[in-house]
């Protein structure tokens, strides 16, 4: 990531000596949901900051609110993390781990005359927050003395108080300017068994509170949020601050990365999820890491399209169509061309030898050619795109048509000379001739053609099931609407499924996560291979067209 104001901040710590330990950065997620597009951005800030000053980084789950939390999201999160190479197996941390110290930190805040035991209904400090032209007012019970607090405080640890019964608050300022400052909670009653802790605990550490202990507790030196925590940070000081710790972390805050073309909350993805709208978290329509890895996104390609972003100090706003844009660089000198027919019509060359089968040699690759090149079986009797041909074709048409002349893609001129249609006259067969004279590569130049078609062998191929993926909502304000059910809401052109699609035979030996470019259909990923006797199932992904359509 190029220079900006956090890393010149952070230089200038360094020269000034803040601090005696290397640089350390983290990123907390709370393991409530999978990991998305978005994420990734406060990640790539984060690491990547963290190694250009050799320093460390943590990934830390803030998993202290037991009603949300899983086990499978955190193994989920760090398989991706694992996926995209930014993470350090050795410094993956549970904020749970840290429950005694939190608690001995509020007992210690306590005694310092900064937190009370306060028994205000969740309505009730509502109404004494006050709002932001008016102050607060005193809760009736922060004169509490710090024996009576300390007493409650065992109390509420011991499981004697019901949830909402009673909560600890900072004693801070409630006048401030900053609501965040008037006598925020942080700590909560909650029955409710932990993920990872069990009944241990039912008393829990409200983010605020938690946070700047979790960083200081792991040696963070910048705590690096986006700009929706810049008016928590006063409060992230002060319970450094009030507690004493020694050269504290920093919390700095960027600027918010807004994406469009996807949706990144973790309430309206769990009801797609939940919901059954989508296969699941990987459903390669999703904006989850788990659904871009399937649909065919590379690691290099993500990093390159957030490395690209840049960092402001304010929000901003970039379309996920230049997501696509890195996919089509990070492939297109690095995965073979292939063709591939979606919807296969036959085509038999009437002046080719029954039982010959010749095997052309075509490049993989016309942009790299260390790439090399593949032998492709042709024959008399073919298959080519339904697309390609056209009975009566309208004004610009360039494939072929009855009369016309197109080129195979590394084979021959065909001329077709007859058409076969059903009985709804639609064409099921054309009868073409060849010109022996016009094989690629031989250096023919008697006349041209407009156009060059893809194709297949009529047997010697691979069959196969392709999903087209488009986006999931058509607009970012569709999926917001509230009056709208998802079925509503959800393109319907967002998921196509052919299956009866027609590979060169070079495809029989692929692998789940290969890549290849489909000559004028764009870039794919193999999803799936099933095998079994006598019959290969291949299920592959469309990652991106050749060109935006967008």
């Amino acid at each position: 990531m190029t220079e900006n104001y956090i890393h010149k901040m952070m230089e200038e710590d360094i020269l000034r000596g803040e601090y005696s330990r290397p640089i350390c950065t983290r990123f907390p997620p709370e393991p409530n949901g999978y990991l998305h597009i978005g994420s990734l951005y406060a990640i790539h800030f984060s690491y990547f900051a963290a190694k250009k000053f050799d320093g460390k980084f943590n990934l830390r789950f803030d998993d202290t609110n037991p009603l949300k939390e899983d086990m499978e999201f955190v193994n989920a999160i760090i398989e991706d993390m694992k996926w995209m190479g930014w993470i350090d197996e050795e410094r993956i941390f549970f904020g749970s781990d840290y429950s005694d110290f939190f608690y001995d930190c509020a007992v210690k805040l306590i005694k310092l005359g900064k937190a009370y035991v306060c028994d205000l209904s969740q309505d009730e400090l509502k109404e004494t927050r006050g709002t932001l032209t008016e102050p607060g007012t005193d809760s009736p019970y922060r004169a509490r003395t710090f024996e009576e607090n300390w007493m409650l405080l065992e109390e509420m640890k011991a499981g004697l108080h019901p949830d909402g019964s009673k909560t600890l608050r900072a004693k801070i300022d409630m006048t401030s300017p900053n609501i965040n400052m008037r006598d925020p909670v942080i700590y909560r009653i909650l029955h409710e068994p932990h993920y990872r802790t069990g009944d241990q605990w039912c008393i829990y550490p409200m983010y605020d509170y938690a946070h700047p202990l979790q960083d200081a507790y792991e040696g963070v030196t910048h705590s690096l949020c986006s700009i929706e925590f810049r008016n928590h940070r006063p409060l992230y000081d002060w319970v450094l601050e009030t507690l004493e710790f020694k050269e504290p972390p920093r919390q700095r805050e960027f600027g918010r990365m807004n994406m469009t073309g996807v949706v990144t909350s973790k309430r309206y993805l769990k009801e797609l999820v939940y919901g059954n709208y989508v296969s699941g978290w990987d459903d390669p329509r999703m904006p989850t890491i788990k659904g871009l890895r399937r649909r065919g996104y590379t690691r290099e390609a993500i990093n390159d399209f957030i490395h690209s972003l840049g960092v402001s100090k304010d929000q901003s706003t970039v379309d996920i169509s230049m997501l696509d844009h890195c996919l089509r660089n990070d492939l297109k000198e690095k995965v073979p061309s292939v063709m591939c027919v979606l919807n296969p019509l036959k085509v038999t060359i009437t002046n080719y030898p029954n039982d010959k089968i010749e095997f052309l040699e075509i490049e993989n690759n016309a942009a790299n050619e260390s790439l090399g090149s593949r032998e492709v079986p042709f024959g008399k009797h073919l298959f080519i795109e339904a697309d390609d041909f056209m009975l009566s074709p309208i004004k610009g048409f360039k494939r072929l048509s009855l009369g016309g002349e197109v080129r195979l893609k590394g084979a021959y001129f065909i001329k077709c000379d007859d058409v076969r249609v059903d009985e709804a006259g639609d064409p099921v067969e054309l009868l073409c001739t060849y010109d022996i004279e016009t094989k690629s590569g031989s250096g023919f130049t008697g006349r041209k053609v407009k156009s060059t078609i893809h194709w297949v062998h009529a047997t010697e191929h691979v069959k196969a099931e392709i999903h087209l993926f488009d986006r999931l909502f058509e607009d970012d304000d569709i999926a917001r609407d509230k009056s709208l059910s998802w079925d509503e809401k959800i393109n319907p052109n967002s998921h196509i499924v052919l299956e009866h699609c027609l590979l060169e035979k070079a495809m029989a030996d692929v692998k789940a996560e290969d890549k290849f470019q489909f000559m004028r259909h764009g870039y794919f990923n193999v999803d799936e291979v099933t095998k079994s006797e006598g019959y290969d199932f291949y299920k592959i992904n469309r990652i991106v067209p050749l060109k935006s359509s967008f």
